[in-house]
C-alpha cells in the first residue's frame, strides 16, 4: 500500500511539474512575442493564469504533506503537547466541516460554468475550475484521516523517512 501511495504521489508531482512547465514556455511565448516580435499573443496569458490555478490547488491537494502546509501556529507552538493535540484536532475538524458543507453548492457552481468558456482558447470553465473541486475532496479527505489518526493517539507530526526530501 506504501509503495502504491508513493508510486501516485510521483504521478502527483509529475502532473504539477508538468503544469509548472507548461506555464513558463508560455510565459517565454508571451515575452517574446510582444517584447522582441512586438506581436503580442492573447492566448498565453490564458493558459498561464489557468495552469497557475491548476498548479496551486493540484500541488496543495496531492504533493503537499500536512507539514507542509500554511498554518498559523504561534500560539500552538506555546501551548503544552496536550493542547497541541487539542487544536490539531478541532482544526482538522472544522476543516472536514467546512469543506464537506461547502462541498455541494462548490460542486453546482462547478457544474454551472458549463454553458461559459474562456475568452481566447474556448475552454469550458467548468474544466477549468474543476480543480477547485479535487482540491475541496482531498482536504476533507485528508482532514478526516488527520482527526482519526489524532483521536486514536497517533503522533501529532510524522516523522519524515531519512531519504524523504520535502516537496517544494
Amino acid at each position: 500500500m506504501r509503495a502504491a501511495l508513493c508510486w501516485l504521489r510521483a504521478r502527483a508531482d509529475d502532473v504539477a511539474a508538468t503544469l509548472l512547465a507548461v506555464m513558463f514556455v508560455a510565459f517565454l511565448v508571451q515575452i517574446v512575442s510582444r517584447y522582441i516580435l512586438n506581436q503580442p499573443v492573447s492566448w498565453t496569458l490564458e493558459v498561464c493564469v489557468t495552469t497557475w490555478l491548476w498548479l496551486v490547488f493540484w500541488g496543495s491537494a496531492f504533493s503537499l504533506d500536512e507539514r507542509d502546509q500554511v498554518k498559523f501556529d504561534v500560539l500552538y507552538h506555546v501551548v503544552s503537547p496536550r493542547w497541541q493535540r487539542s487544536f490539531a484536532m478541532v482544526s482538522a475538524a472544522a476543516l472536514l466541516a467546512g469543506f464537506t458543507a461547502a462541498l455541494p453548492a462548490t460542486l453546482d457552481y462547478i457544474t454551472f460554468y458549463k454553458i461559459k468558456r474562456s475568452v481566447v482558447l474556448g475552454i469550458r470553465l467548468d474544466v477549468v475550475f474543476s480543480v477547485y473541486a479535487l482540491f475541496a475532496v482531498a482536504v476533507i479527505v485528508r482532514s478526516a484521516i488527520r482527526f482519526y489518526r489524532l483521536a486514536r493517539g497517533r503522533p501529532l507530526e510524522p516523522e519524515r523517512e531519512q531519504d524523504e526530501v520535502p516537496t517544494i
